[in-house]
Formats: structure tokens, C-alpha cells, sequence
């Protein structure tokens, strides 16, 4: 293993994707770790922004079907730029909503409980916002969550093993949601067998890929996963609060949505302001109301750079990241009682590290303040994020090295090991 700070340099020369850094609004003396919480602002993003400020400025209502990008049609043109993100057919995805709103839609569209199948399957290590929205899915149909909602256990608390979950696909299953990749580990759950598993014994299953669209490749159309869904402001860099997707199985097409709503139209007969909804043929049957056109409009220019850059070249890229950082943490922090707690192999590890330590919480003030920003996780999990579009081999090389010294020095002690109002 290299540890010179040179080797760092060389990689970063020889990197295919070193150009993309210059897109994004980069700080001097800051290295930005936390881009599976919030990506990076990029001038192409921006620059999407002022151009639909300027279509309202400049067509007003005319904007909805006049202008570069129509405002009818732009939940579509989206969906179509992030179907080869998650391998998906471009009718099958669709940009609106937010995450939990998308993911109620769903639910409510795809959990139909009958005599016998009336529980749905969640795993114990999901992020808080689906399991709520799963129990509050269930209460609606008049079930009790303490009794038709199963969450898979972990035996470590940070992984989940296949075989956990496949075993928990009873006869009175009715729907699963998985993620794709757990928010705080990492781990990349292997979302084609789980698949091809529940449809074995008749049970429709979607992801929530938060923390993986944008970071792994994806074949949910080959993997005939039913439904998935995601927020586009972390390793897509949309920017906060903005506008989420998902993705529907063709197979699906045809079936009216559990929530319905105006843009749950067809196009075609959405003005003939009919009382009874004729659903659109594709997914965007799963909207609901009006896009949130400013919210939306960083997607054109974020992902107008992940298909120059392909998702596969990215995903090569954040691998060679974040072996790079757990080599380095191996050799320079053995003696501070660090544990990575993220998976080692290239298979089920997704786009960061994750760490344990018993002062984490400190630990991440401390970084902060020497100009790292990483992310914790209660009780003792700080997440690193080296993002291919626009971190560098040197600014990890940086970081495993601020930290050694943070930790040689002990300057975390002088922070309170706990949270702050958002971690």
C-alpha cells in the first residue's frame, strides 16, 4: 500500500472524469464528504435554474407547452434522462413528488390486502421515513403495524444477509420494500434475487434507492422489480427539497393509482376535466399534482452530466475512492479503534465508508472544524463520502491524514459527544 500523498496525485492525473470537478461549486480549504446527505451545487444545475425562472419571466402561462423544455412535459423529459440510471424502460419513470410522498403512492397502489396475504415485509436498518410511512400505510387499511409489519433483523446492525429476508417472504406477505442500499452501512442489498425470490411465492416488491441512484448501476426493468423510488438531492445533486422519482414495471401500466390526482391524467384527456380520472398509460399514473417546475429544474443540467460521464464509469470511479480510503484508514488509523463497518467487497459496497467509533459524534465536529465535512450517524457512525463527479484521490489522502492527527492530538475532546439538532 502507497501512502504517499504522490500517489494520491498521480491517481487524480490519470482520472477520465477529473474534468467534472469543474463543474461543481467546489471550497477552497473544504473537503466535502457528505455528498450521500446533500451533492454539491454544479453551474449546470444553476444554470437550469435561471432558465426556468426566465421561461416564466418570458411565456408566462404559455410556458406549460411553449419554451426549450414545456413545463407539461417535464416530469417525462426527466423521467426519460433517469431511466438509464436505473435501467428502466423511459416510460417507466417518472420525476414528481418527494420520496415519502412517492413511496405512500405506491403503497397505496401495490399493497392490496386480501384474507390471506395482509403483512408487509421491512428490514429493522431502513431509514425512518419508510417505516413510518408503512405503518401509517397500514393503520389506513384498518391493520394493527405491531402485527402485519415484519422487519428483518440484522445480526451486526449494519448489514442484512439475503437469506434473513428470504426467509421472511411467508405465505401472508403481501408487498415488500427494501432499500436499495442501506443508508448507514452502505450496503448494496442484492435487489435482482430478492426480486426473483418474492415473485416465486406471489409478492410484489419495490426499493427505496435513495442512496443508490446516482451511485450504482441499476437493471430494475431486467430485474422485473415492480416499483422504486428516491429523493434526487444526494449523489444527483438537484439540491435540497428537490423534486423526487420513481420508477413503475410496464407490466403495471393500465392500473389506476392508489392516490389519484390531476397529473395522474393521460395528457391527452387531462383538460377535458372529466370527473372520473383516465389514467395515463405509462408512470406517470403514479403523480399526483402539479410539478414543482423551479424544484425540478436543476435535474436538466445534474443529469445531463451523468450521461456524459455513464453511470458505469462512476461507479468504477467511487469503488476506486473508497477501496483507496479504507486502504489508507487500514494503515493510518489502526491505532485509534476505528471499525469499518461498511462492507469490504465491490459487490455489496455501496458509495461510502462507513465508520464506528465511540466518540464519533465529536470526532465529526472535529473534522468539520479542520475543514473535513463527513456525516454522523447516531450513536457512533460517521459516514465519508468521496463522490466521483467532484471529489479527488488527494482530498481523501487529506482527510484519513486530518484525522490521524485529530486523533493523535485528541482535539475531539473539546466537543460534547453528542448530535447537533441535525447530525
Amino acid at each position: 500500500m502507497n501512502t504517499e500523498k504522490t500517489y494520491a496525485t498521480n491517481l487524480d492525473q490519470k482520472d477520465n472524469l477529473k474534468d467534472f470537478r469543474k463543474e461543481f461549486y467546489t471550497s477552497n480549504g473544504r473537503i466535502y464528504f457528505d455528498g450521500n446527505s446533500l451533492g454539491l451545487l454544479s453551474k449546470r444545475a444553476e444554470q437550469a435554474v435561471d432558465d426556468a425562472v426566465n421561461a416564466w419571466k418570458k411565456y408566462a402561462i404559455d410556458g406549460w407547452t411553449e419554451g426549450e423544455h414545456p413545463w407539461f412535459y417535464l416530469s417525462e423529459k426527466l423521467g426519460s434522462m433517469t431511466a438509464p440510471l436505473v435501467g428502466a424502460k423511459k416510460d417507466e419513470v417518472i420525476v414528481t413528488g418527494s420520496t415519502t410522498t412517492n413511496m405512500h403512492q405506491l403503497v397505496a397502489s401495490f399493497y392490496k390486502p386480501n384474507n390471506k396475504k395482509t403483512k408487509i415485509l421491512a428490514d429493522e436498518l431502513n431509514f425512518p421515513s419508510d417505516i413510518y410511512a408503512l405503518k401509517s400505510q397500514l393503520k389506513l387499511k384498518g391493520y394493527d403495524p405491531d402485527e402485519h409489519l415484519i422487519q428483518v433483523k440484522s445480526s451486526n446492525g449494519n448489514t442484512l444477509e439475503t437469506e434473513d429476508i428470504i426467509k421472511a417472504m411467508a405465505d401472508d406477505v403481501a408487498l415488500i420494500v427494501l432499500p436499495g442500499v442501506l443508508y448507514r452501512s452502505g450496503q448494496i442489498l442484492d435487489m435482482e434475487r430478492l426480486t426473483q425470490e418474492a415473485h416465486k411465492r406471489n409478492i410484489i416488491i419495490g426499493f427505496d434507492l435513495c442512496h443508490s441512484i446516482g451511485a450504482i448501476p441499476h437493471q430494475l426493468s431486467e430485474w422485473d422489480v415492480d416499483f422504486a423510488f428516491w429523493c434526487t438531492y444526494k449523489h444527483l445533486n438537484a439540491g435540497p427539497g428537490s423534486v423526487a422519482g420513481l420508477y413503475v414495471n410496464q407490466k403495471h401500466f393500465g392500473n389506476e393509482p392508489g392516490l389519484a390526482g390531476w397529473f395522474s391524467s393521460a395528457k391527452e384527456k387531462q383538460f377535458d376535466m372529466e370527473h372520473t380520472l383516465t389514467p395515463a398509460n405509462d408512470a406517470g399514473a403514479y403523480q399526483i399534482g402539479t410539478p414543482h417546475l423551479l424544484s425540478a429544474a436543476p435535474l436538466l443540467g445534474s443529469l445531463e452530466m451523468f450521461n456524459e460521464a455513464g453511470i458505469k464509469q462512476i461507479r468504477q470511479k467511487s469503488l476506486e475512492l473508497t477501496n483507496y480510503l479504507m486502504e489508507l484508514i487500514d494503515s493510518e488509523l489502526s491505532d485509534y479503534n476505528f471499525t469499518v463497518a461498511n462492507p469490504a467487497d465491490e459487490v455489496t459496497r455501496g458509495g461510502h465508508v462507513f465508520l464506528e467509533h465511540k466518540e464519533a459524534a465529536r470526532i465529526c465536529k472535529a473534522l468539520k472544524a479542520d475543514g473535513v465535512v463527513p456525516d454522523f450517524r447516531t450513536p457512533n457512525g460517521i459516514r465519508l463520502a468521496p463522490v466521483a463527479l467532484y471529489n479527488t484521490f488527494e482530498e481523501v489522502w487529506e482527510t484519513v491524514h486530518i484525522l490521524k492527527q485529530i486523533m493523535k492530538e485528541e482535539r475531539y475532546k473539546r466537543y460534547e459527544n453528542k448530535r447537533g439538532v441535525i447530525a
